[in-house]
């Protein structure tokens, strides 16, 4: 560990003076327990030689010297020394990703296994998991572009809409790239620094001037994952069967790998293949996490980085030193006591106190923890409502999220409420948690997007056949007992695996999105 000596200095100076009480400590203690000077006075000096006992063990290696250097040790600890800087530990250090995913009928072909939308799909999937606690977006096109998730923390948002796409979704054919860009421009206007990732099997060269344009004019970094072969493959149906055209012969999609090529030089925009394993995200991942620090390195105000932790092992090795038979200072264990009571006064503080509080704020060994995805214990440090009740949200510990949220007044709170609630089964609740987040927040996105499909979901409930919904879910027993008026009374029983709101529901999106997608793009629904 190099030192810049030029940039050294200690971040509370003041505690320095306690080294002028380590070097003074000795010699008053010294002075204190001198006997020459007690008999100095009453004896002859020529007698007093031969009279003293152990002189020369008083002059060596004292007790008094290892605290003296203990104190010293701590209060250049306290002090703070510091040569280097680091970033704050609060700062924005997830980039905000938005997946453009292609959807035209070639992304059905099967020339990589099993097909080239299902690969693509886990690598969304994989994006999402390899960036715990960034926002990750997601938008689709074919012959036009939507919005399926804007860039949300949720993964399990992704979870939910991600396994449901696929070109039957779209309303026409079509590889409209520029559109898709457009969409990713607007969901990441109010980021400094996004990346924008294609995955796609090819290009319309007729939407090239539109597309260098707008590449070229964004802000945000735009990175190009191509899936597919040279070969290309046979198109596999929605029905598991390999497509065939008007005359019996197999559908082939192409790879169309020239026109990728020819638009991402065009438009100066980084290009490379999708792997089967995670090479192609963990290059993704770098890309956005160097671009978003590069382009905040102006805006950040860095912090000095403590160093003063490092001299703890010194510390305790030294005190346990002064344990040893016949060194122990006789008043030690009364410092080491006053010590303890005054760093936990209340049994409270004592409950929860812990050696890293010397060096770190409860929020900060929080989000230590938050980010190496230990959401209990994240959890279980924050102080501050809206990173806790996040950490207990992400740790499946909706009851204590929704109480730490309820606490707070903010679009983000109310959001965060909405799906909590929609994990707790409340969809009404969660849509009116949704609207007040929109009321106070109209360009809220994320929460537009989550109100739609918990509407979707009441609807459903409401139109769904009770006898069908106990045949389809076996996890909810029905009990033989009836109330006073002869109505059978249903017992519905908790699914324990349950993880992720709305994984284990029976109705997928994929009607959702047909419809909202034929809306938009001007169809009939």
């Amino acid at each position: 560990m190099e030192i810049d000596l030029t940039a050294f200095h200690f971040l509370r100076p003041a505690w320095l003076w306690l080294l002028l009480a380590a070097v003074l400590l000795p010699f008053v203690w010294l002075r204190r327990n001198d006997v020459r000077a007690h008999w100095r006075n009453l004896i002859a000096p020529h007698l007093l030689d031969h009279l003293i006992v152990g002189d020369k063990a008083r002059r060596s290696l004292q007790p008094i010297h290892t605290l003296a250097l203990l104190i010293a040790l701590g209060a250049v600890a306290a002090a703070g020394p510091t040569w280097q800087q680091e970033r704050p530990p609060f700062d924005q250090d997830k980039a905000p990703l938005v997946v453009v995913l292609e959807l035209a009928r070639s992304m059905d072909a099967t020339d990589v296994a099993p097909t080239r939308i299902e690969r693509a799909k886990q690598k969304v999937l994989d994006l999402a998991a390899a960036r715990k606690g960034a926002r990750t977006g997601l938008v689709v096109f074919a012959s036009s572009a939507h919005l399926v998730v804007p860039p949300t923390e949720d993964p399990a948002m992704l979870d939910l809409y991600v396994p449901a796409l696929a070109p039957s979704l779209m309303p026409r054919d079509g590889r409209n790239a520029a559109a898709g860009l457009g969409i990713a421009e607007r969901v990441l206007a109010n980021d400094p620094a996004g990346t924008i990732v294609f995955m796609s099997d090819g290009f319309d060269e007729s939407q090239s001037d539109a597309f260098v344009r707008r590449a070229k004019q964004s802000r945000h970094q735009l990175l190009w994952l191509a899936v597919g072969t040279e070969d290309g493959g046979p198109i596999r149906g929605a029905d598991g069967a390999i497509a065939m055209d008007a005359e019996g012969h197999p559908l082939t999609g192409s790879f169309d790998a020239a026109a990728i090529r020819k638009i991402t030089g065009a438009a100066g925009i980084p290009l490379a293949s999708m792997r089967a394993d995670d090479d192609d995200v963990t290059w993704v991942t770098r890309r956005a996490q160097t671009f978003l620090a590069h382009a905040e390195d102006s805006k950040i105000v860095p912090r000095w980085k403590e160093a003063g932790y490092w001299l703890v092992w010194p510390l305790v090795a030294i005190a346990l030193w002064c344990f040893r038979r016949g060194w122990t200072v006789k008043w030690l264990p009364l410092l080491l006591i006053s010590l303890a009571l005054s760093a936990a006064p209340g049994e409270a503080r004592a409950a929860s106190w812990n050696w890293i509080d010397l060096f770190a704020t409860h929020d900060q060994q929080g989000r230590w923890s938050f980010e190496h995805g230990d959401y209990k214990s994240a959890a279980q440090r924050f102080d501050d409502p809206v990173w806790k009740g996040r950490a207990q949200y992400l740790a499946g510990d909706y009851r204590a999220a929704l109480e730490s949220f309820s606490r707070l007044r903010t679009p983000e709170a109310y959001f965060y409420i909405g799906n909590t609630l929609a994990h707790l089964k409340d969809y009404a609740g969660a849509v009116l948690a949704y609207d007040n987040a929109l009321r106070e927040q109209p360009a809220f996105a994320d929460a537009a997007s989550n109100r739609d499909l918990m509407k979707q979901l009441l609807a459903r409930e409401k139109t769904q056949p009770e006898d069908d919904e106990d045949a389809q879910q076996p996890d909810r027993t029905k009990t033989g007992k009836k109330s006073d008026k002869g109505q059978r009374v249903m017992v519905h029983e908790a699914r324990p695996a349950e993880d992720v709101w709305m994984r284990n529901l029976n109705t997928s999106p994929a009607a959702f999105l047909h419809q909202r997608f034929q809306q938009e793009a001007g169809g009939t629904p």
